[in-house]
C-alpha cells in the first residue's frame, strides 16, 4: 500500500496499529488491575507504582486510560460507520429515486449542511437521550450530512459520464447503475472521509462523555476519565493529561492516515508488472554531435505505462537535438507520442509511468540522474511550457499578474512589488495592450488569444532556453494563431531560445519552422528541413501527410482524400513498421523488421526501408 511508503502515512500507520493493540490487549491484561479499588492511596500523584496517580477510590488512571482505548475507540467506529452508511444512503438517494423526490433530498441535506456538526451533535444528544447509545446516534446523524453531500457530488460527477448514459440505453436499472457503475468509482474518497470521520467521532465522543451526556458510570471511555481528572488537575495534573494524550494520539492516528491517503489517491503502482520494458525497436542513429551544444540533447527515450498486465509505451526510443535558436516542429496524428515526448523531456511524466533514455540532457544537464532539487531552479527558469488551453493552465481564483510574478518570487528571489513589475514587463513583451491593468485581472476577463500570450509571458519570467509549445493554437481563430506564431517567432529572434512546437497540421508546421520531426506510433518516421518537406519527403507516412491537406487546386467534386486505417494503440503496436498496415509500399520485411532512423541525405534521416522507392503511392485513402 503506497499510504505506507510516505513518512506520514507510516507514522499514522503506526500509530492505528497501537491503538488498536491496546483496544484488544489491555482490557485482558489490565483490566483486574484498573478496577482495583485502594481506599488507602485515593488521589495520589504520580510514582513508580502509579505512573499518573490514582482515582478518588484509588484505582491506577494510567491503567483505566489503557483499558478504556477499547471502549473509546469501538465507540467512535460505530458512530462512523452509521454516519457513513447514512451519508451513503441519503447521498445516493438522487440518483435511484425519481426527479422530484431527489431534488426535496438534495434541499434536506443542504439545510442540514448549514449547521455546524457540534450543533448537531447537542440536539440530537437531547433528542435520544443521555448515555452511549444516545451518544452515538447523535454523533453518527450529526456527521450523516457532510457525508451525504460528498456522495452526493461525487455521485454526480460520475452519473454525467458517457459509460452511465450507454447502461442506461442498454435498459440497466437505476439501482443496478448505482451499485455496479456508481458505487466502485467513488469508493476510494468515501473510505478516506470515512477514515477521517473516524478521528472526528472519537473527539465528538470524548466531548460528550466529559460533558457528562455520554458514558455513564461504571462504564468509562477517555471523555470520562478527562472529566473526573480535571477535578484533582490543581493536584495531579497527570489524571487529566493521561486521558487528554491518548485522545491527541489516537485521533491523530485516524486523521493523518486519512490525510495520506486523501494524498496518494489515485497514484497507484498499477498492474502486476511481469517481465522488462518492451524491447527497442530497430535502434536510431546517435545524434550528431557536431555543431554547436545542444540545448537538449534526446537518445533512446522510452516512456510506457503499465496497463491491464502489460506495457504501454506511447513513446518507443526516440533520438534528436535541438540546438540554440531552433524552431523545431513535431507533427503526427493524434496518440503518435508528440504530447508525451513533450511531458517526458520536462520532467512532468508521473508514476506509475516510467521514462527511460540513453541520453536526457537540457542545457548540458542530464535530467533523469540529477536531483529534483537541483533540477527545479533550471527548469523553472529556462524551460516554458505552453500548453494547448491556457484556460486549464492558470488558477481561476488568482489574477494573472500575480501569478505570472510567482515564477520571479519563486526562482528569482524577487520580493512581490518587483516581481509584480516584471510580470508587467512581460505581458507587454507579448503584446498585451494595457498591461499594467490587465496584469489584475482574472484569466476569465483574458480572451483565448490573450491568454495564450500570457502563457507565453509566464515563460518569460525567466531567460529560457528552450520553449516547448504543446498545439498552442489549436483552440484559436486563424488570425489570432497567426499572431501566436508570429510571437514565437519574435520571442525565438529576441532572446535565442529554441523552439518546440507540436501541432497536428503539417503546413502550420512547414511554414513556421526551420527543421521537421514527424512522428508516428511512438518514434520518429522521419526529420528533415522544412525546406524539404514539400519537395523531397521520403516517408510514405510524410507523403500520406501532405497529401490530406486540400489546397487551392483541390477538386472540389471529389471526396477529401484521407489516410486508410487508424494507428495503433500504444499497447497494441505490431512487430515490424508501425505503418505497414497502412501502407501501400509495405511487404514482409516491413512487417517483421522495424528500420531504424538513419540518415539518407544531410540533415534528413528516415525511418523506411523503402526511401530510396519513388514510386507513386496514390492517395492512400
Amino acid at each position: 500500500m503506497r499510504v505506507v511508503t510516505t513518512p506520514s502515512g507510516a507514522v499514522a500507520v503506526a500509530l492505528l496499529v497501537l491503538v488498536i493493540g491496546l483496544a484488544i490487549l489491555a482490557p485482558i491484561i489490565w483490566g483486574d488491575a484498573a478496577s482495583e479499588v485502594n481506599d488507602s492511596a485515593p488521589v495520589q500523584g504520580p510514582s513508580s507504582a502509579h505512573w499518573a496517580g490514582t482515582d478518588a477510590l484509588g484505582r491506577d488512571i494510567f491503567y483505566r486510560v489503557l483499558v478504556a482505548t477499547r471502549l473509546s475507540i469501538e465507540l467512535a467506529v460505530m458512530a462512523s460507520l452509521l454516519g457513513v452508511v447514512v451519508g451513503t444512503v441519503v447521498g445516493t438517494a438522487p440518483s435511484v429515486l425519481p426527479r422530484w423526490a431527489g431534488r426535496w433530498v438534495s434541499s434536506a441535506v443542504n439545510i442540514a449542511v448549514a449547521f455546524p456538526s457540534l450543533l448537531l451533535v447537542l440536539f440530537f444528544a437531547v433528542v435520544f437521550g443521555v448515555g452511549t447509545t444516545g451518544a452515538v446516534l447523535a454523533i453518527g446523524l450529526a456527521f450523516a450530512p457532510g457525508f451525504a453531500r460528498l456522495t452526493q457530488t461525487l455521485s454526480a460527477a460520475v452519473v454525467g459520464r458517457d459509460f452511465v448514459a450507454a447502461a442506461r440505453v442498454a435498459g440497466v436499472g437505476r439501482l443496478r447503475i448505482l451499485v455496479r457503475h456508481v458505487l466502485p468509482n467513488i469508493g476510494e474518497p468515501l473510505v478516506v472521509n470515512a477514515t477521517i470521520n473516524a478521528g472526528q467521532a472519537l473527539l465528538a465522543f470524548a466531548g460528550l462523555s466529559f460533558l457528562g451526556i455520554g458514558v455513564q458510570a461504571p462504564s468509562y471511555d477517555w471523555g470520562r476519565l478527562l472529566g473526573e481528572g480535571l477535578t484533582q488537575i490543581y493536584v495531579n495534573p497527570a489524571a487529566a493529561l493521561a486521558p487528554a494524550v491518548a485522545v491527541v494520539i489516537a485521533g491523530l492516528a485516524f486523521n493523518l492516515l486519512g490525510e495520506t491517503a486523501a494524498a496518494v489517491i489515485g497514484v497507484r503502482t498499477g498492474p502486476t508488472r511481469s517481465g522488462p520494458l518492451p524491447a527497442t525497436p530497430g535502434r536510431d542513429e546517435p545524434i550528431d554531435a557536431s555543431g554547436d551544444q545542444p540545448v537538449l540533447a534526446v537518445e533512446n527515450l522510452h516512456v510506457a505505462f503499465p496497463r491491464d498486465g502489460r506495457w504501454a509505451t506511447p513513446v518507443r526510443g526516440i533520438s534528436f537535438a535541438v540546438r540554440p535558436g531552433e524552431f523545431v516542429g513535431v507533427v503526427g496524428e493524434s496518440g503518435s507520442g508528440k504530447s508525451v515526448t513533450a511531458l517526458a523531456v520536462s520532467r512532468l511524466i508521473e508514476h506509475p509511468g516510467v521514462v527511460t533514455a540513453d541520453r536526457l540532457d537540457f542545457a548540458g544537464v542530464p535530467m533523469l540522474s540529477t536531483p529534483e532539487r537541483e533540477l527545479r531552479p533550471l527548469l523553472g527558469t529556462s524551460l516554458a511550457m505552453v500548453f494547448q488551453d491556457p484556460t486549464t493552465s492558470f488558477n481561476p481564483t488568482r489574477r494573472v499578474g500575480r501569478q505570472l510574478a510567482e515564477v520571479a518570487e519563486q526562482h528569482q528571489d524577487l520580493r512581490r512589488g518587483p516581481a509584480l513589475a516584471r510580470a508587467v514587463d512581460r505581458l507587454r513583451a507579448v503584446r498585451i495592450a494595457a498591461a499594467e491593468r490587465r496584469a489584475g485581472q482574472y484569466p476569465h476577463e483574458f480572451s483565448g488569444g490573450m491568454r495564450q500570450r500570457a502563457m507565453i509571458g509566464m515563460g518569460l519570467m525567466g531567460t529560457p532556453k528552450l520553449v516547448i509549445a504543446d498545439e498552442p493554437t489549436t483552440a484559436l481563430d486563424v488570425t489570432v494563431q497567426g499572431q501566436i506564431l508570429r510571437l514565437l517567432s519574435e520571442v525565438r529572434a529576441e532572446t535565442d531560445a529554441a523552439i518546440l512546437l507540436i501541432s497536428h497540421d503539417i503546413t502550420v508546421v512547414a511554414q513556421t519552422c526551420s527543421r521537421i520531426l514527424v512522428m508516428y506510433a511512438g518514434r520518429i518516421v522521419e526529420d528533415l528541413p522544412a525546406a524539404d518537406l514539400t519537395r523531397t519527403p521520403r516517408h510514405p507516412y510524410t507523403k500520406a501527410l501532405l497529401a490530406v491537406v486540400p489546397d487551392l487546386a483541390t477538386d472540389r467534386e471529389q471526396p477529401l482524400v484521407a489516410i486508410a486505417g487508424r494507428p495503433p494503440a500504444p499497447e497494441q503496436i505490431p512487430a515490424g513498421c508501425a505503418f505497414a498496415a497502412r501502407c501501400p509500399l509495405a511487404d514482409e520485411r516491413c512487417r517483421t523488421d522495424d528500420p531504424a532512423l538513419v540518415q539518407v541525405a544531410q540533415l534528413h534521416r528516415v525511418a523506411c526501408w523503402h526511401a530510396d522507392d519513388q514510386h507513386d503511392q496514390g492517395t492512400m485513402g
